[in-house]
Formats: structure tokens, sequence, C-alpha cells
């Protein structure tokens, strides 16, 4: 333990045992991680423990040369300090959020008659933002209806009292569309243009039914005065407001307004959905991705993103509901995880959103980064196998053959989790008679492993045959003979319930159906298949060619190698006329095949009509 290590423990441990939040800073004083602790002094002293840290961790620790302390009232109050510094920061380990940054937001500026408009990138200028919107459409439809109920100007004119006295404006062609009232001459008193005003922002929030309320007093006071164009006028806003609410409905109203969270990952990154509902309708949605960078737990990514999510979307909901509950506690919020119930059907609505998230997140990995992406299954099949390394280099082998006869097998190869076309191998099956997929995969796994040993050649990471136990056993029985045993990983999938088999385990292991490992296996397996099947086909094929034409007699392997070649088919060859066949093979051997095919075609004949 070098000097300054001892000088950081140290430290750690004269740290106080409240809440707060730590920074580690190297020796360029750069910040290398922002952390929220209930207790500085343990949750410090826990990464100077000489064993058990993992290796990012670990690596982390080794740069550390200072660390600076911030000490706050409570836990909640941590988390948001720590949210802020890592946004302000950006250090070296901490998580990286991976959202789009450039979402809009409807926008009401603090001005005289505020407009109400679509921006991006909001900033602290006292304005009101709603959202951001994930689906710009929808952003779109909102402001239309918004437009369409409560005409507010669209013009960037300042409309101060003074500016109006004075008479400096005119109405414009907005007002003669009937999309604006005209507050800049004075048409339109500010306390009218102000309850507008306050009724958007209750559509905005998710409170329509305050709305619709209004708008019947509003309809009701009109009629009563006999002013029933205007009342008109106002159902009609009505019926478009209640078209509005009941497409947005998804559970029973009865639901009070709560934040739903759901969460999903793999081992590169989090990713958290958020649902916000107000009286039984989903008004806002949202998704996060954080790219991991230590190893952080499923409990404090999700803390993480609703404390994010809830500064970001304007969120003050007092109900929050959970997959799992979250390393946070806010005051004033419930916390907790639905069991049953139209929370439970919430809480699917989201999860179902955030496993398209990370899908939708991953083909754009796929397709913008391919090896980062090939690293990331590959490292997840070998956690989902146990094996000592990463597979990137993977061979697959399937037999082919129809009651034994022409038996064939494949062996294909598989770089970096895709085909590597070019090394793919066929064998034709020496010492098997009858079907045997026993002993034809001992041949072909002896013969394979036995060329790659002579020849030098690196051995693969994995063998997958296509098969159960006792193609597995075959596989295990070769490479034990080759001295290989122990140090290829080998294991056999079993078609009918995608059972996968590992030497010495007599339990079969199920991977999930949507697992990515079990989709690279079943991809290899299904390839190896489709390149067996190929090969035994063109051999039979060509078997059965030889066969037929060998029967004429006095055609030999030179006649018929010229009639191929020439007519590429027996089909062909059947078709062709005395004077074609003359010309290629002379007229004795013309007559010879021309027999044959004679009495062939009579003799189907006369069994046809049998």
């Amino acid at each position: 333990m070098d000097v300054n290590h001892q000088h950081l423990r140290s430290l750690a441990a004269s740290l106080p045992a409240l809440p707060g939040v730590y920074q580690f800073h190297n020796q360029e004083g750069d910040i290398l991680y922002v952390g929220k602790a209930k207790s500085l002094r343990s949750r410090v002293s826990s990464y100077f423990r000489n064993t058990g840290l993992p290796p990012k961790v670990t690596a982390m620790v080794r740069k550390i040369f200072d660390i600076r302390y911030t000490v706050v009232d409570s836990e909640s109050d941590a988390l948001l300090l720590e949210n802020n510094l890592i946004k302000k920061y950006q250090p070296r380990y901490n998580i990286l959020l991976r959202d789009d940054k450039s979402y809009p937001w409807i926008c009401i500026p603090a001005e005289p008659f505020p407009r109400v408009y679509a921006m991006r990138n909001p900033v602290a200028d006292g304005s009101r933002y709603f959202g951001p919107y994930t689906a710009v459409s929808s952003m779109k439809a909102l402001l239309e209806l918004i437009r369409q109920l409560f005409p507010v100007r669209t013009c960037t004119l300042n409309l101060s009292d003074s500016q109006i006295l004075q008479g400096k404006y005119k109405v414009c062609l907005e007002y003669h569309l009937g999309n604006c009232k005209a507050p800049c001459v004075g048409l339109q008193t500010r306390e009218e243009y102000d309850r507008n005003i306050e009724q958007i922002v209750h559509i905005l929030e998710g409170h329509t039914a305050q709305v619709l309320n209004y708008l019947k007093s509003e309809m009701s006071a009109l009629a009563s005065g006999y002013k029933f164009e205007q009342a008109q006028g106002i159902k009609k806003k009505l019926q478009l407001l209640e078209k509005f609410h009941s497409r947005s409905l998804v559970v029973n109203p009865s639901v009070s307004d709560v934040d739903v969270y759901s969460y999903a990952d793999d081992p590169e990154s989090a990713y958290v959905h958020y649902l916000r509902i107000v009286s039984g309708a989903v008004v806002q949605a949202h998704a996060l991705q954080m790219v991991k960078r230590l190893e952080e737990q499923p409990g404090d990514l999700l803390a993480y993103a609703i404390v994010e999510i809830r500064e970001r979307c304007r969120s003050n909901s007092q109900r929050i509901l959970v997959p799992f509950l979250p390393s946070l506690s806010l005051p004033g919020v419930r916390i907790s995880v639905p069991r049953i119930g139209d929370n439970k059907k919430l809480l699917e609505l989201s999860e179902k959103n955030v496993w398209m998230f990370r899908a939708d997140r991953r083909k754009q990995t796929e397709k913008t980064d391919p090896e980062r992406h090939s690293r990331r299954i590959l490292e997840t099949l070998q956690a989902d196998l146990n094996l000592p390394e990463m597979p990137v280099y993977m061979e697959c082998f399937d037999n082919s053959n129809i009651q034994g006869t022409h038996p064939v097998s494949s062996c294909v190869v598989f770089r970096n989790a895709r085909p590597s076309r070019k090394e793919y191998r066929h064998f034709n099956v020496r010492t098997v008679e009858g079907p045997s997929d026993f002993d034809t995969m001992r041949e072909v796994i002896h013969r394979r492993y036995q060329s790659l040993l002579s020849e030098g050649a690196p051995l693969p990471q994995l063998i997958v045959v296509d098969g159960g136990k006792p193609q597995l056993t075959a596989a295990l029985q070769s490479l034990q003979a080759l001295g290989l045993e122990g140090r290829i990983p080998v294991i056999g999938i079993a078609k009918k319930l995608e059972e996968i088999f590992i030497p010495h385990d007599p339990l079969p292991l199920y991977l999930n159906k949507k697992s990515e490992s079990l989709k690279l296996i079943q991809a290899m397996r299904d390839e190896a298949h489709r390149f067996g099947i190929t090969h035994h086909r063109n051999r039979r094929s060509r078997s059965m060619t030889h066969s037929q034409l060998s029967d004429i007699p006095g055609i030999g392997p030179r006649t018929m190698e010229t009639l191929l070649a020439e007519l590429g088919s027996v089909a062909q060859i059947r078709a062709a006329g005395a004077d074609q066949l003359t010309a290629l093979v002379g007229k004795s051997r013309a007559d010879r095949i021309l027999r044959f095919f004679g009495a062939q075609g009579s003799g189907l004949g006369e069994d046809g009509g049998a």
C-alpha cells in the first residue's frame, strides 16, 4: 500500500457519519466520481478496502488523489446535489445520460399576453415549460388543439400596457382569420387572455376535467344570456376536448395522479421509462438511457433516474409506482410496487415501453457501432454459459442424412458473433454406415480438431453441436481422444425445447426465449443445418444423376461427362433428339441412350396404368 493510499484511508475514516455528497479528484484536480451517502464515513471508507472491489472500481481508486465532501440535511438532499454535480461536471466514472437532449418542450414565456409555442433546450428565464415530448407529432397535435380551443397570439410584439395604449400596433392577418383576438389593439383584455392561459396550463398538465367544467359553465352562462351562437361555439370546443380526453384514457379514470417508472438493463446500460398519469390518462412519457461506468446497482440507477426525470419533467406527484424499490426516499412522496389492479396495469404499460426503448437503442448501436454490439452479446453469452473467456471464435456442427444415405456433416464458424463463411467446412462421412448421429459426430469432431492441431491453428472458445446428450457425449469422446477435454467448452442444443446441454450436468439449461444468447446459439445451429443440408442435397443429386447414366449399357464415364457438360442434366439428355445426341457422342451411343430412356418411359407407363 503506497503512502497516498494510506493517507486517503485515514482521510475517509475522519469523515463525518452524516448524509452528504463526496467527490474523488485525481492528481490534476479533475473530478473522477461524484457519489451520495447516508453516512459519508462508511461509504467512502468502503472504497479503500484491500479486497472485494470490482475491477472497474479498483481501477478508479488507483487514480484518486484527493477527497472532498459536502454535508446535507437528508439522503434525498444528497441525491439532488449528486444529480446536479454529475450533470455539471460529467465525471469520467459516473453514469452517462444518453437520452435525446433535443426533445421539444411547450413553452409559455413570462411576458404580457404570453404565447404558447414549441422550443428545444429550455433555459431558466422564468418561463413555464411542459414536456419533453418524445413524439413531435403528439406535441403538434396538442398545440393545434390548444389553438382551436383558446386563440392565443403568435407574434413577438412587446404588448406592455404602455405600448398598447400608445396605439403603436395594427391588427394582423391572424385576427382576420379568427386565430387571435387582437390584444395588441385592446380588443381582448388581459384578464380574459390570462383566464385562457390558465385553462391551457390545465390541459398541458393533464387536468382536462377542469377545463371541461370551465367550458361547460361558460356555455351555460352564454345560453342563459341568450347568446346561443357563442354558446354553440363553446359546445364545439367541448366536443373537441372530450374527444381528445377519451383517447388518452388507458385505465379507470378513478386512478389518482401518479408517476410510473419501469426499468430494464444490459451489461453496458440501464434504461428507465416514465409515464405521468393524471386522472387515469397518460399525459406525458419519457425515456432515459444511462451508460454504466462502475458496478452500479439497479436500485441506485433507478433512484438517479427518478430524481433526474422528476426535475426534467417538472413532476411533483406524491405517488410513484416502480417495479422494485429504489435506493431513494423523497419527503412526502409514497413509492410503492403494485401487485394487482389498475396500478399494476400502468406499470406493465410502462414496462412494455422500456423494453421497446431498450430494443431501439440496441438496434441503433448495432448500426452505428457493430463491434460494441457484438462484444455486448458475447459478454452476455459468456455470463449465461459461465464460460472462462469471451467466445469470440465459435464453431457449430450439424449432421445430415436420409436413412443413412450420403451422410455429411457441416461446420460453420462464427467470429465476433457473425458468420465467417470463408471458414465453413463440409465433411463427407467415411467410417459410419447407417443413420448414426452419434458416430457421425464423433468422426467429424475428431477430424476437425486433429486437423487444427496438426496445422497449429487456434482452437475455438466454444463448440456447439446440434443435438442433445448423445451428440454432446460423442463430441466429448473425440476431444478426450485428442487430449482437448477441458480445453474447449462444448454445449449441445436440442431442437424440441431448445434445451442447452452442458458436459457433466444432468439437467439441461433453459435460456430465456427472448435472450440474445439463445438467439445467437440458434442462429449458429440454423446456419450449420442450412449449410449441411445444401451440401447433402447436391451430393445426393450428383449420385442419382451418375447412377441413372451409368445404367445405360455401353456408356462410360467420359461419355457421361460429355453429355452433362453440354446438356446440363439427365432431364435435358432424356429430352434431346437423335441428331443432337449423335452429334455429341456418335450414332451407336445415341441409339443406346434413346433405347434406354424409351424402354424406361414405356416401363413407367405400364406401372402407371396398372
